[in-house]
């Protein structure tokens, strides 16, 4: 129940797929899962092939969130917690990897399946998708730290406390008129719409991408001076790079731009 659950693909223009796959459980989670997921979502994060990250689910589902039979074997009071507070890539592997990342999400997303889709950068989703941050009737807050820190900065504070409070379906079409989808399509529209939404990003500098991600989420726990900072570190290293160079003289020259995403 380990790698085999988590499919990871690369197409030919760099965009890699990854699938959570354990339909019959509507891909919920085990904990052997979930290292397997944190691995991929690295391995693709420092694939030099890779631009664009895609996280999906199987079978009409999402991710249920946590395997609970899998969770009990463990008691709670010796339950551990995935890693320490400083190790990013063990509780966001989602925000932590340098590329785009879009969820295409079908069906339901609970628990920590919610959790990860506040974690992508893009959310696509299937006019029968639900999120639903669960945890409150576990007897637990966010698993991951996602609902309580990331999903009030994408749909505010009020929103998001009134999700988490009752445990409720935060549905398709109020998702997308809070922002918190990008867009709702038919089921059989997600994959696609994606792939489309990823192929968007082709034509930019991953050079700038990588940096602009890391500029956004970084920038949501800094004061303004610190981010100012940031930003001028990050621009003096733009001017520097190759893809800067490329990307002016492709705009010269009248062509595509070649970027290295150096």
């Amino acid at each position: 129940m380990t790698a085999h659950h988590i499919k990871y693909a690369v197409d030919g223009d760099g965009i890699a797929t990854i699938t959570i796959d354990r339909p019959e459980k509507r891909n919920a989670m085990t904990y052997a899962m979930l290292g397997a997921f944190i691995e991929t979502v690295a391995k693709a994060g420092a694939d030099e092939a890779v631009r664009v990250v895609i996280v999906t689910g199987s079978g009409g589902a999402f991710c249920a969130g946590t395997d609970l039979a899998d969770l009990a074997t463990v008691p709670g009071e010796t339950r551990g917690v995935r890693g320490r507070a400083e190790d990013d890539h063990r509780w966001w592997p989602l925000v932590a990897c340098p590329k785009p990342v879009i969820g295409a999400i079908d069906g339901v997303a609970v628990g920590m399946g919610a959790e990860f889709t506040s974690q992508c950068d893009v959310r696509i989703v299937s006019t029968r998708s639900r999120f639903a941050w669960n945890f409150a009737h576990r007897g637990l807050v966010p698993d991951t730290g996602a609902g309580s820190w990331l999903l009030p900065r994408i749909i505010g504070p009020h929103r998001a406390l009134r999700l988490l409070y009752s445990g409720a379906f935060l549905e398709a079409e109020e998702a997308r008129a809070i922002g918190y989808a990008a867009e709702v399509v038919a089921p059989e529209a997600v994959a696609e719409t994606a792939l489309a939404e990823a192929r968007r990003y082709l034509t930019s500098s991953p050079f700038s991408l990588k940096h602009m991600k890391a500029l956004v989420w970084q920038g949501l726990e800094r004061d303004v001076g610190q981010h100012m900072a940031a930003h001028v570190e990050t621009l003096t290293a733009c001017f520097r790079s190759a893809d800067h160079k490329e990307g002016v003289a492709a705009f010269l020259e009248k062509r595509p731009a070649n970027f290295v995403g150096r």
